[in-house]
């Protein structure tokens, strides 16, 4: 019941990555730095309707004040205070929704036949030579 209510203020917190959730969605054009900005705002916002103070939630959070203050200024802050925040605020429950799990893919799993890809595949099909490899350019005589 707990995680259902909380579920709402999770995706208040991060509605602009919402639409580009589907698979097949193209990237958004929007700078890691405007993303920071648009995280840092929400946050302040979601901190300022919950009546907690920046020296609450940075207590709660375990980190300084002033990380908080340059989070919520969107001025940078690591991943793991933003998660640090998302648990003091009590959202952290769903984090895992924002990257769907590549695991669970049964077309995919159809089409490789039951295996699961170990490596990526080289964006470029290297041609096969049919002349055997030599040291040195052909003018030079090697």
């Amino acid at each position: 019941m707990y995680q259902k209510a909380n579920i709402g203020l999770f995706w208040t917190i991060l509605e602009p990555y919402r639409s580009n959730m589907a698979l097949k969605q193209q990237p958004s054009n929007q700078s890691p730095a405007k993303h920071e900005r648009v995280l840092g705002q929400r946050v302040e916002r979601l901190r300022l309707s919950r009546n907690i103070t920046q020296a609450d939630l940075a207590k709660q959070a375990g980190i300084g004040i002033r990380t908080l203050r340059r989070l919520e200024a969107g001025e940078g802050g690591t991943l793991d205070t933003f998660f640090r925040i998302l648990s003091a605020l009590k959202l952290d429950g769903n984090v895992e929704l924002v990257i769907p799990d590549p695991a669970i893919r049964p077309i995919e799993r159809v089409r490789m036949k039951g295996t699961e890809r170990k490596r990526a595949s080289s964006s470029q099909k290297q041609a096969k030579s049919k002349q055997p490899w030599r040291w040195g350019p052909k003018q030079y005589g090697g």
